[in-house]
């Protein structure tokens, strides 16, 4: 479990982050939304340190991370996988090259234990046979099955994505949702996802929170969200034609 206690942030003269307490539930698919500006993209960061926050606690499975010195946070940070926007592959590796980074750095493995591990990694988001390939030579949504196979590779305790659908067609991104979603049940992690796509909200939003102008504005699952009295999420929820007619169906039904 991940808990996010009464925390601020700002930069230079601009409040960020005003007072956010959320609870991330470990087997759970977390998710965070909010339109661009929110805050939320700052929230993730702060959670995994790439940001200090100015006030409040960041406390993971009760060790507080947010007062840990350097060498504290290194052994959380081990058991950290993060998967970015836009992958963060190297292009001049390979992608069993990719893979393998993290073993490289936190590991003592042989290299055949290295390529092993790895491999089993890109089976286990089904890819096969491009080991060799580069980055560049593979789709969109292969990159980012790349980006989970590497996450993954050290065994984690703790998955983050920063928008994983961001740049994938609706049939790959379903593809994307319901792995992300198997490998926090199968590996039982505390999964956060930074997202705007309202697919992922309704298919694997577990738990869900709203970031309004840096505040926690509502918090719920994926079947709240569709009868939830709140104006400003519904704005942000309901925006398009379709989601209405999904919401509209759901009550119904």
């Amino acid at each position: 479990m991940i808990e996010v206690k009464n925390i601020y942030k700002s930069f230079r003269d601009k409040n960020i982050l005003k007072d956010i307490s959320i609870t991330f539930e470990q087997g759970k698919t977390n998710l965070i939304i909010g339109q661009s500006g929110s805050g939320k993209t700052v929230l993730l960061k702060s959670i995994v340190g790439l940001h200090e926050v100015d006030k409040g606690q960041i406390i993971y499975d009760n060790k507080i991370f947010s007062s840990m010195k350097h060498v504290e946070r290194k052994k959380i940070r081990k058991k950290i996988g993060m998967v970015f926007q836009g992958g963060a592959l190297f292009d001049s590796s390979t992608v069993i090259e990719n893979v393998m980074f993290p073993l490289k750095m936190f590991t003592e493995m042989t290299k055949q234990e290295m390529e092993k591990r790895a491999k089993f990694c890109l089976e286990r988001v089904d890819l096969r046979d491009i080991e060799d390939l580069y980055p560049s030579e593979t789709s969109g949504g292969m990159q980012k099955r790349i980006a989970i196979a590497r996450a993954i590779v050290l065994e984690p305790k703790y998955l983050f994505f920063d928008e994983p659908n961001s740049g994938l067609d609706p049939k790959t991104a379903i593809i994307i949702d319901k792995l992300i979603k198997e490998l926090t049940v199968d590996f039982n992690t505390v999964t956060v996802i930074n997202t705007h796509d309202m697919n992922s909200v309704a298919e694997i939003g577990d738990n869900i929170a709203f970031i309004y102008k840096g505040r926690k504005w509502w918090s719920g699952n994926n079947e709240e969200i569709f009868t939830a009295n709140n104006k400003e999420l519904n704005d942000f929820v309901f925006a398009t034609k379709l989601m209405r007619e999904v919401r509209n169906f759901k009550l119904k039904n």
